[in-house]
């Protein structure tokens, strides 16, 4: 994702659960005097819930001036891309994880996705 829809990057914090929100919705939080909804990006995205631990974290996303934590496994690198390098996604990642990409990158030894938030934020499951 772009790094600069990324307000930062916490660790677990405790959250109240939202009665009759959408399954990916874990709950919301007030982080220093904003209310952040927490969404589980592995559900989000089609995909299988999101494990807890100790390396589980939240990006939290400025979204349409909503603030938004998404929920993740953990976090390996963040990788500075040159947008010029950066290609459209093949064609065959496609299904519903696919429309959620911009595009990917190559480094020496693998390709990562480039996730766009707002279009995985705006639609719904």
């Amino acid at each position: 994702m772009d790094i600069l829809k990324v307000q930062e990057i916490n660790k677990l914090i405790e959250m109240t659960r939202v009665p009759q929100a959408p399954e990916y919705v874990l709950g919301i939080l007030n982080l220093r005097g904003e209310i952040v909804t927490i969404v589980d990006l592995g559900k989000k995205l089609s995909l299988k819930s999101t494990e807890m631990s100790d390396k589980t974290r939240n990006i939290i996303v400025n979204s349409n001036g909503e603030h938004i934590g998404l929920m993740v496994e953990r976090i390996s690198d963040v990788i500075q891309a040159e947008w010029e390098k950066v290609e459209a996604p093949p064609a065959n990642i496609g299904g519903v994880q696919g429309r959620y990409f911009t595009g990917v990158f190559k480094t020496e030894d693998r390709l990562i996705g480039i996730l766009d938030v707002e279009k995985v934020l705006e639609e719904e499951n």
